[in-house]
């Protein structure tokens, strides 16, 4: 049963964070819904899932239509490409994936031409691997010494993607790095950063461990997504 798969996931996810001395309120689950058809949605809904995450723009835009009669809060986690950066103003509660100074220079002009805002965090490539999209670490704190002047889009954290590793434990430290990345913008910045989105089905106890306040859980809640 699905709420059985979502109770179990909710006290591994309670568990880890009181490990780590953090109260469980503070980690949010994101079910990732790439491939998910909009009556499974429906029932992790009904199941008392509120927040969902999307990889793809135009997926995305069709769920909401579809959708709507439900009180769904939509999170864009892909790659954003910047000729579907129009498609952002008031759509999504919180953009994932924001990679460079100029995509974010991007969702400011777009958004301030709707006077829509939009929350967002810094996608940071802590692993350093070539075939992840993210900043650099070095770059990160001139990018937010920048970006933090742009008035319609607002940097709320960081995200991370790590290399898939059997152990969970193998990656830990891109998770601990990108904390470590979080306190010094924090410290050197004077900016709050309260989100940590990290972590996915097969690793999310350790990111919360961590610091993570969003985990993102695809796998773990509907299964392997098909070829």
């Amino acid at each position: 049963m699905f709420s059985d798969q979502l109770a179990s996931i909710r006290e591994r996810i309670d568990r880890a964070a009181r490990r780590s001395g953090r109260d469980p309120a503070s980690v949010r689950m994101l079910a990732v819904t790439k491939t998910v058809p909009p009556e499974r949605i429906r029932e992790a809904a009904a199941a008392g899932l509120t927040a969902f995450g999307e990889n793809r723009i135009q997926e995305a835009l069709g769920k909401m239509d579809l959708l709507q009669d439900l009180s769904l809060e939509w999170h864009f986690i892909g790659h954003l490409q910047k000729n579907k950066v129009k498609y952002l103003p008031g759509r999504f509660a919180l953009v994932h994936s924001i990679d460079s100074l100029e995509l974010a220079a991007l969702v400011h002009k777009a958004c301030f031409k709707r006077d829509r805002p939009q929350a967002a965090l810094v996608q940071v490539n802590v692993s350093g691997e070539a075939s992840k999209f993210g900043l650099p670490p070095e770059a990160l704190i001139p990018m937010l010494k920048t970006a933090r002047e742009l008035t319609h889009i607002r940097l709320e954290g960081l995200m991370t993607i790590p290399p898939f590793a059997p152990d969970p434990e193998a990656v830990r430290p891109c998770f601990a790095r990108l904390r470590e990345l979080r306190d010094q913008a924090r410290s050197e910045l004077k900016m709050d950063l309260p989100h940590l989105s990290m972590g996915m089905s097969h690793d999310f106890e350790v990111a919360v461990e961590e610091g993570a306040t969003w985990v993102r859980i695809g796998t773990a809640l509907f299964g392997p997504r098909p070829e």
